[in-house]
């Protein structure tokens, strides 16, 4: 019945384009279109290729993660927020970890924060190759999409050897990791580093000069800062317009403070843009796991009360009443975790809030007055995950 009324909206829809006297249609992207990276669905009001009108209509994959995780204890959330971001699960780990060690008034080991830096920033890249991969597909380059996923698929190894688990690794822990880094991981990510650096060098000359690529990309979706900040936007979106806004960098969170390494920026605001913003963080990140493992400190890799990293499984860990709110860079930007306890071994209330969100309220100002191919590389531009937002 539902589809029924949604069709007859549609065709009610359907009138003139007042500026050329054409008839205007109607037309569904999604949700069920791999180019709109995941069940996201646009309704595109088309006067021929050009998009006249589009809005994004979300709620089709409705995880409802936030109400779940107030009905587990602290410990037990790990596992959900996981799936949230599931391109970059340890990132929302970090920013979970982070607001309820906050919330406790508990500070991890120094060992246990570099290790979850190091974890952080190959998930970042992860979360990019997967997106390079896609976006280079949508334009036909295939190449790149099997290169992307082979870098990546070495590192899940490396998250597997580490966790014993790939794409949901359930590593960090309230006050440090699960376990210590096992014996052979300094060589196994150092020979990684090499690799994945040799292999940005690769992804760069396959496209940066590609004629299709950027014809392609570039003038494609483009933002200015004002739009970015009307709307909420960050990550390498809000960057592209030139603004060098990383929470790690503004906020340091975890053992960020101890490590140099660079914001990039462009002035652009398009997909092209967005798309040398995110090569070159792959790099960035690769810098700061080569210092994490030049200066990883020993010591224990978890704190010492065993209330904190292992409770009664039954009890929990009981959070004092309060609350607390975090925010990190997630591959796609700013990423806010806000806990309230009660006293109790599980969160009151949770609430997050999502760059892809505001990426996906933003895609109208990227799309309309386009080509009904460019907005597939604007979709893609801005990296959406709807794990992310139907949260």
């Amino acid at each position: 019945m539902t589809d029924v009324l949604t069709r007859q909206l549609d065709l009610q829809r359907i009138g003139t384009n007042p500026e050329h006297g054409t008839e205007t249609m109607v037309l569904n992207l999604g949700p069920h279109h791999p180019s709109t990276h995941g069940v996201l669905r646009i309704v595109l009001e088309l006067d021929g290729e050009v998009v006249v009108k589009s809005e994004p209509v979300i709620g089709y994959l409705h995880t409802g993660i936030e109400k779940e995780c107030e009905y587990r204890t602290y410990h037990q959330i790990v596992p959900l927020i996981d799936r949230m971001d599931y391109l970059s699960s340890l990132n929302e780990e970090m920013g979970f970890i982070q607001a309820a060690e906050r919330l406790f008034g508990i500070q991890a080991p120094r060992r246990a924060e570099y290790i979850r830096v190091i974890m952080a920033e190959f998930s970042r890249i992860v979360s990019h190759m997967v997106w390079l991969g896609t976006s280079a597909l949508e334009l036909n380059v295939s190449s790149v999409f099997m290169y992307t996923f082979r870098d990546r698929e070495m590192i899940l190894d490396l998250f597997e050897f580490v966790s014993g688990a790939r794409m949901f690794p359930r590593y960090f822990r309230i006050g440090g990791v699960l376990r210590d880094l096992p014996r052979g991981f300094d060589k196994m990510a150092r020979e990684l580093i090499l690799h994945l650096r040799a292999q940005i060098k690769e992804y760069d000359s396959l496209l940066t000069k590609n004629p299709i690529w950027k014809m392609r990309n570039v003038g494609v979706g483009v933002l200015t800062t004002e739009q970015c900040l009307a709307y909420g936007a960050t990550g390498p979106v809000l960057r592209s317009t030139g603004v060098a806004y990383d929470v790690r960098k503004a906020f340091p969170y975890s053992a960020y403070a101890e490590f140099k390494f660079e914001v990039p920026t462009k002035t652009e605001g398009d997909a092209y843009s967005r798309y040398l913003l995110r090569l070159a963080e792959m790099d960035q990140s690769l810098n700061i796991i080569e210092q994490a493992l030049n200066k990883l400190p020993s010591g224990p890799f978890v704190v010492a009360d065993r209330k904190v990293w292992k409770p009664h499984p039954h009890k929990g860990l009981f959070a004092p009443v309060g609350e607390s709110y975090v925010t990190i860079e997630s591959p796609r930007g700013e990423k806010g975790y806000w806990v309230i306890g009660d006293g109790s071994n599980k969160p009151l209330r949770m609430r997050m809030r999502a760059p892809s969100f505001a990426h996906i309220q933003i895609l109208p100002e990227m799309i309309n007055g386009h080509y009904l191919g460019d907005a597939v590389v604007a979709i893609a531009s801005v990296d959406p995950v709807l794990g992310d937002v139907d949260r």
